[in-house]
């Protein structure tokens, strides 16, 4: 793509040797041939004009005026009258790229039930814009210098009320830490842990075994899959890992949609207390909630011996890359010690920016027209599977935007998923988020967040039958 400036024109580096023996306008013709034969200078490109190349080079403009003269006669350059002096599409010396591998044609789907994405045809870019020009025109000078690493103040100050007044959490803005999304939350916060000896990390099994096995090993640590049952993570199973480090999703599973029973929560935090370990909540979907009451977060629970890690990936979109951890006052420091290492701070406008959403009432209200969609989005889903495949169990339906469909014994989930990728639909098996498949029941993983109700209910009449 050809590179746009404004009307003063692009810098263009050319070095011109005043002692040498060759001529100033032919030293400028050479580099600028060459320039476009290497592909420095891409076809296309525009060219300072030749005022402020004249200028800048400390020549007459009439020597300019002749080079580009003679360049656009070579065929180099392309000039026409009342537009910028571009470069003209020539060969090249760059090496060609290697021939693409022939790919087969990938079908365009008709639904595709991938889960964890949130529509991002609906992502608030007018709410955005404006909170983003709030931002701009508001800030003080000082919000344009390094800022904080644990975040602006403002936006700490926000999301503490926020967390407080949302999820019942034992926030304050001086134990909040502002990150780049859920993904660096945990990087920086397991960083600060394997530097105080908790190296060893549970996770969920099913769950983002992945991610967190990654994130456990780049700060030299390690990760240990705990089963989750019907009502949440195996208390005694993770205390015979030996583990001092567990994440969770209590307030509604990933990807089961379990939502974690009171008495397995205070046995979760007991065996925090008992054993002097660090719980790590992701309150991933926790906005979303349907046929039952929101459940408090454990962190107010236990604010000694939880980290709670929010985002607005889910809620807003992902590619804001804005997240929080509400910290154990122990623990404010050395993690802020990790963010500092890592990039001195998530972007300042941006906070801003989502302070500004959130204290406006518009976060709230997206939330509240979010919700509202997604549920018609999960009815859709229940008929359209009551209607088809009826044979399906769904569980995890009380929050979020993904449903668990449990398929009858003997039934492959591979078989199911490629029967339905024949038929132009995406399917996800649970098996790819357990650590083993052995004795794991086969169950689908129907993601709607990112699938509008039309493309739900002819994605599900597309399926039918399902594969015996």
């Amino acid at each position: 793509m050809a590179i746009e400036g404004s009307s003063s024109g692009p810098e263009l580096l050319l070095v011109l040797d005043r002692e040498a023996a060759t001529g100033l306008r032919a030293q400028l013709e050479e580099q600028l041939r060459e320039a476009v034969r290497t592909g420095r200078l891409a076809a296309g490109e525009r060219l300072p004009s030749s005022r402020a190349l004249a200028a800048q080079l400390g020549l007459s403009r009439g020597v300019v005026q002749e080079c580009y003269e003679q360049l656009t006669a070579e065929g180099y350059l392309v000039s026409r009258g009342g537009s910028p002096t571009r470069v003209a599409a020539v060969r090249t010396r760059m090496s060609p790229a290697p021939e693409p591998a022939p790919r087969t044609p990938v079908p365009r789907l008709i639904a595709d039930f991938r889960a964890g994405v949130p529509d991002l045809g609906l992502a608030p870019r007018e709410d955005w814009a404006w909170a983003v020009r709030e931002a701009c025109r508001t800030a003080p000078n000082a919000a344009f210098d390094y800022g904080d690493a644990r975040g602006d103040e403002q936006l700490r100050q926000t999301l503490a009320g926020y967390a407080r007044r949302v999820r019942a959490a034992d926030a304050s803005a001086d134990r909040i830490l502002v990150c780049s999304g859920y993904q660096q939350g945990l990087a920086v916060v397991l960083r600060a842990l394997a530097a105080a000896g908790k190296k060893l990390v549970a996770v969920e099994d099913p769950g983002s075994i992945d991610t967190v096995t990654a994130a456990a090993r780049a700060a030299q640590g390690d990760c240990v899959p705990v089963p989750v049952d019907a009502h949440g993570i195996d208390v005694a199973a993770l205390a015979a890992s030996g583990a001092r480090v567990a994440v969770v999703t209590p307030a509604h599973q990933w990807p089961t949609g379990v939502v974690m029973a009171p008495e397995r929560r205070h046995e979760l935090l007991a065996w925090a207390r008992d054993y002097d370990a660090v719980i790590i909540e992701d309150d991933y979907d926790a906005e979303f909630r349907y046929d039952r009451e929101p459940v408090g977060s454990l962190q107010g629970l236990a604010p000694d011996h939880v980290i709670s890690l929010g985002t607005v990936s889910k809620s807003l979109a992902p590619a804001l890359r804005l997240g929080w951890a509400v910290l154990p006052a122990s623990l404010a420091a050395p993690v802020a010690a990790v963010k500092q290492v890592v990039d001195r701070g998530s972007p300042t406008l941006d906070q801003l920016a989502l302070a500004a959403l959130i204290e406006s009432g518009r976060y709230d209200r997206h939330l509240r027209r979010m919700r509202a969609e997604y549920s018609k989005r999960r009815d859709t889903l229940v008929a359209s599977l009551a209607e088809h495949a009826p044979q399906l169990r769904l569980t995890g339906l009380a929050a979020g935007f993904h449903a668990v469909a449990h398929l009858p014994a003997g039934v492959s989930e591979e078989r199911v998923v490629e029967h339905a990728l024949a038929r132009r639909v995406g399917l996800h098996g649970m098996s790819r988020y357990r650590s083993t498949r052995a004795a794991a029941p086969a169950q689908l993983v129907f993601g709607f967040g990112n699938t509008g109700p039309r493309a739900i209910a002819e994605g599900i009449a597309a399926i039918a039958p399902l594969p015996g």
